[in-house]
């Protein structure tokens, strides 16, 4: 390295690395909280026949029963009549973790649906006409029948070949399970004329974690019948991109499989043909923050499937769940497995039992009973692609008032109140409207009134139940007649009650006696109105409940609700980048004074996904003044029963919602993946709704978590991590080349990647050129692209970690390099002394008889023949990696060989200057300039003027291999995962590796056998051109590093194998002219 500067440099890039891994790891290892109730259930798993003409024996099919009696499994099959619902394990996992849903769908048709008023908040953005004539049914048409594939817990996340088997064997199920239920409907007919109209054409696919992408490929494969999968839901499921995107044939089938579904979705050339998927309807749950395994990124449709067709919901989004929960929690969370139940029974349609055969219909359903109203009545908050604020006027005709009526803002007619259940009407003056108590009361605010001054914003917030403990009404003028019977549409009167949301509520507080509330309950509900919704309306009530309330479901134990016309502007606070990450060091401070407004908007210019943000709240006055200690803690009690504990939500245009009940300190996370190559503009940024008692003041605290960030850095950014690692060595590599090529001093790998990170130029050159490169094409190709500034910042960080890892990888290989050449060495020099001083004539008898084995040297000064033969049999009939792994043995063992001369060349001199100044005498001086033993051994730099020695030489041939070898073996860490996953199948039978991975690794070996030191000066081609130059090795590698380094970008490293791969073929192309010209001459 170049002196002080050099090291500097090195120890300030390991030290940045070591401390993000090691703060990222601490997080990491940290228990997920989970707010999961666990589901029971009283599993039988009935296995169903297979015939024999059947390929793939090791897989098997079960049909899953719920209760606690034994069963007869043939009649059981035999009596088969439901809806078939095939469940597709993941990564690693069993067919019996269908058990929580199979027995929640059990238990929801027996109990059937959920009341009215939770399928009357969710909102969609269907029109009419498109669901003329559906409605929720009181009872579902027909039960569940679940079935799973036992894939042997086999690793399908590592492996292309085991996904393709997978899938191979989903469709063969799929088939047999419709096979199943004619043969059972035949076996009930027994000769007797039975309609089979009501027979299943097509089964529903679930899947888990891989398990859903092998239910999008088992659609597009070419053997599965016409219509038999229409309808599919997967649960944290990667469609993107491979979780572990390492191994390229597995990238290659992924990118396969989501290219015959966008072609899928498209109409043919003929007008009357159809759309090959144009019936399938996709969902994606995913797990949210505390899913490491698959992100929101990974699990989300967009570019595979039209919105019209599909969608994505974070499982925080999710109604009456309202959680993140890790990978494997999303099977037996009670909460999403409930929901999940009821919706696939929900779209049964009653006339035929089976699943209604508009895709609009199916889609309706998964919205209604899987998506939020929230995002919707934030949209004026943060922009939500394709949500609208709907117009709450009418327009005066009678399509209008039509429409009008059909919207589901109304309350249901059986909980419509009669004017004489409200005590009296209370006016109120002020901005705010406070309630707490079931009074009976409706309480009349002007709009025009209290709205001016720029409030024209209304939010409402409550724990009463909407329709039956509030309803809110928008009045044209004051009119206390209820009979709307021909009156105008312009002076109609319209409820917004269903447009009020439902949030997750934190843990009541206790009372120690009914009546001793001593805490405001947090709220459960909440409206946002804007001025475009209240526009044309000049009066809005709010009526409360009398406390016997009219749903028959008995009241909170205490009531509250707060309302507020607002002004946003006065609410929002944008904290720029600057800002966020000082925040690091001295903590934001926001100061909300007592009648702020109820909704407060933390506008982030930074995403929570990559800088979460620990928000902490402290209530500092409620109007009382206190003072002392003993007056403190009082004050705080009463604040405590006068302001409703505060509720953050968290919105990201990927992830979606995340909401926060009862926040006073908490570290806001959205699970987003920003600065990626797919990103759009404004997904760098994050909205953060506030909701706090306006009757309170608050001291808002804001500090970026470093452990949450560093964390989230390599949960989102490991592949591209991984694949900067090859580009690095790629540029070591080139340095190397370059200075074998002009016959100069050949500098170690890690001289060579210190000299590549030497600001500007070098840095500029390897790391901003390729990415703006990578820029330049997405601007020609893409119609969005990703924000610009986080997208350098980002990538620069991804190449800087990269280079650590690079260096620690680097110089703990040399360290076990060295200490085995030394021991060599030490133990070599022993024995030959010992031999030296001994007479024996066993040794010398031992001696001669080893002379027949001198005929070994031909392999000895031939090991590239040995090595071809060992290897390429291994990548192309075994796997790859243990090919590889060969060669890696086999690079080591000569930088091992090289280094041993090196280092008895470095002891023999020595020996012999010792020797020479004792007999010269003790008198002579050395010179001031000499270097120790150790300095002699470890040299750093050379003289570019000195003539190579041996040992400069030597050193210079270790130091190529040494780079050679770290490249190597960085490609077989690549094959790793699927190593481990052949491994799983030694036994069970086993197919040959995919050509695409075996053709990548021969090119690999071939780099290793001609690439090498003595070979390089023998690369070298002139460019296409009039003045085309001659380059070399050196160029290639160049160009590799950028390949590598824009396909890490583009979340595919694997590709880097592919440049590996040409470099090697080169390599050996050009050894073979060069020998040929040899062999002429």
């Amino acid at each position: 390295m170049a002196g002080f500067g050099g090291t500097c440099r090195v120890a300030a890039v390991l030290v940045f690395t070591a401390w993000i891994a090691l703060t990222a790891l601490t997080r990491l290892l940290r228990p997920v909280p989970n707010g999961c109730v666990m589901t029971y259930m009283y599993p039988t798993y009935i296995p169903v026949s297979t015939p024999k003409n059947v390929s793939s024996d090791r897989y098997a099919l079960f049909l899953y029963h719920e209760g606690w009696k034994q069963i007869d499994f043939h009649h059981h099959l035999s009596n088969l009549n439901g809806v078939p619902v095939l469940f597709i394990p993941g990564n690693g996992g069993s067919y019996k973790q269908v058990r929580s849903l199979a027995a929640e769908s059990f238990r929801a048709y027996q109990n059937g649906p959920l009341e009215p008023t939770f399928y009357r908040e969710a909102s969609t953005a269907f029109s009419v006409n498109e669901l003329e004539g559906f409605s929720i049914p009181s009872r579902y048409g027909r039960m569940l029948d679940w079935f799973a594939v036992d894939l042997e817990g086999e690793h399908s996340a590592m492996d292309g070949r085991i996904l393709e088997e997978h899938t191979e064997y989903v469709v063969y199920a799929i088939h047999r399970i419709l096979d199943q239920y004619k043969e059972s409907h035949l076996a009930r007919s027994k000769g007797r004329a039975q309609s089979s109209d009501n027979l299943p054409s097509s089964v529903i696919l679930v899947g888990h974690s891989m398990g859903g992408f092998v239910a999008r490929a088992a659609l597009v494969h070419p053997g599965l019948r016409k219509s038999a999968v229409e309808t599919i839901l997967t649960l944290s499921s990667p469609h993107q991109y491979p979780p572990i995107a390492l191994q390229p044939s597995l990238g290659q089938f992924f990118s396969h499989v989501n290219e015959e579904w966008r072609n899928g979705y498209k109409t043919g050339l003929s007008r009357t043909s159809s759309a090959k998927l144009s019936n399938v309807v996709v969902v994606s749950v995913a797990g949210g923050i505390h899913d490491y395994q698959v992100r929101s990124k990974l699990a989300s449709l967009d570019g595979i499937v039209p919105s019209t067709h599909g969608f994505m919901v974070g499982s925080s989004s999710m109604k009456n769940v309202w959680l993140s929960m890790e990978h494997q929690s999303i099977l037996w969370c009670n909460q999403l497995v409930v929901q999940v139940a009821h919706t696939l029974l929900s779209m049964v349609d009653p006339l035929n039992g089976q699943p209604f055969l508009s895709s609009q219909k199916r889609l309706f359903v998964f919205a209604k009973m899987l998506q939020s109203a929230v995002p919707q009545s934030l949209s004026w908050v943060a922009p939500v692609s394709g949500v609208k604020p709907p117009n709450l006027i009418a327009s005066g005709n009678k399509e209008a008032s039509d429409l009008q009526q059909k919207d589901s803002l109304s309350c249901p007619p059986s909980l419509q109140w009669t004017s004489d259940g409200l005590e009296k009407d209370l006016h109120i003056q002020l901005n705010s409207v406070t309630v707490l108590a079931m009074d009976g009361k409706r309480r009349w605010l002007d709009i025009k009134k209290l709205g001016s001054n720029g409030k024209g914003h209304f939010v409402f917030v409550t724990n009463l139940s909407p329709c039956s403990g509030v309803r809110i009404h928008l009045w044209p003028e004051k009119d206390h007649s209820s009979e709307q019977n021909g009156v105008p549409a312009s002076k109609k009167i319209v409820e917004v009650t269903s447009k009020m949301v439902q949030i997750p509520a934190g843990p009541a507080p206790k009372q120690v006696e009914p009546g001793s509330q001593t805490e405001q309950p947090p709220p459960t509900a909440f409206l946002l109105l804007s001025p475009e919704e209240m526009s044309g309306f000049r009066f809005m009530t709010t009526s409360v409940a009398p406390r016997p309330t009219i749903s028959g479901r008995p009241p909170p134990a205490a009531s509250m609700a707060v309302g507020q016309f607002f002004n946003p502007e006065e609410g929002t606070s944008a904290l720029s980048a600057a800002r966020i990450i000082g925040s690091s060091y001295i903590p934001e401070e926001i100061f909300l004074k007592e009648d702020h407004p109820l909704a407060l908007n933390l506008s982030f210019s930074v995403s929570l996904g990559l800088l979460p943000v620990i928000l902490s709240l402290r209530t500092a006055g409620c109007g009382v003044k206190a003072t002392g200690d003993q007056l403190e803690a009082e004050k705080n009690k009463l604040c405590k029963l006068r302001c409703f504990p505060p509720v953050a939500l968290a919105w990201d245009p990927v992830s979606g919602l995340h909401i926060i009940p009862n926040i006073y300190s908490e570290t806001l996370v959205v699970d987003s993946s920003p600065a990626l190559w797919d990103s759009h503009q404004g997904t760098e940024r994050s909205t953060v709704l506030v909701l706090a008692d306006p009757h309170c003041s608050y001291e808002v605290s804001l500090r970026v978590s470093l452990s949450a960030a560093a964390s989230r850095f390599f949960l989102l950014y490991s592949s591209q991590i991984l694949g900067f690692m090859i580009a690095v060595m790629f540029f070591g590599l080139m340095r190397q080349s370059s200075a074998w090529e002009h016959d100069s001093s050949v500098p170690s790998v890690l001289s060579a990647i210190e000299s590549n990170l030497r600001l500007p130029r070098a840095f500029l050159f390897l790391c901003f050129i390729p990415v703006l490169l990578f820029l330049a094409f997405l601007v020609f190709t893409r119609e969005q692209n990703p924000p610009l500034g986080t997208f350098l910042l980002v990538t620069m960080m991804c190449y800087i970690v990269a280079n650590g890892f690079t260096i620690l990888l680097i110089l703990s290989s040399k360290l076990i390099l060295y200490v085995a050449a030394i021991l060599h060495v030490f133990i070599k020099r022993r024995w030959q002394s010992w031999e030296d001083g001994t007479q024996s004539m066993i040794v010398r008898h031992f001696l001669t008889l080893s002379l027949p084995f001198q005929s070994l040297k031909i392999i000895k000064n031939n090991p590239s023949i040995i090595v071809a033969f060992a290897t390429i049999p291994l990548v192309c009939l075994v796997h790859p990696a243990i090919g590889l792994g060969v060669l890696l043995l086999s690079h080591a063992f000569h930088a091992h060989s090289t280094l041993c001369s090196f280092l008895a060349a470095s002891f023999r001199s020595i020996t012999q200057k010792k020797d020479l100044y004792k007999s010269m005498g003790d008198n002579i001086i050395l010179p001031e300039n000499k270097q120790d033993g150790l300095e002699q051994l470890l040299p750093m730099d050379d003289s570019p003027t000195s003539v190579k020695s041996f040992t400069d030489c030597q050193l210079e041939v270790f130091d190529c291999w040494h780079g050679i070898m770290i490249l190597h073996l960085l490609a077989t860490l690549m094959f790793a995962p699927s190593l481990v996953a052949w491994l799983q199948r030694i036994g069970m039978g086993q197919n040959f590796p995919w050509f695409v991975d075996s053709v990548l690794c021969v090119g690999t070996i071939l780099h290793g056998l001609f690439g090498s030191p003595p070979n390089v000066s023998c690369i070298s081609f002139k460019l296409p051109g009039r003045r085309g130059r001659d380059v070399g090795l050196s160029f290639l590698y160049l160009v590799a590093g950028y390949y590598s380094f824009v396909s890490s970008m583009a979340l595919a490293p694997y590709r880097a194998l592919y440049a590996l791969a040409i470099i090697g073929f080169i390599c050996f192309a050009s050894r073979i002219i060069e020998t040929r010209s040899t062999r002429t001459y």
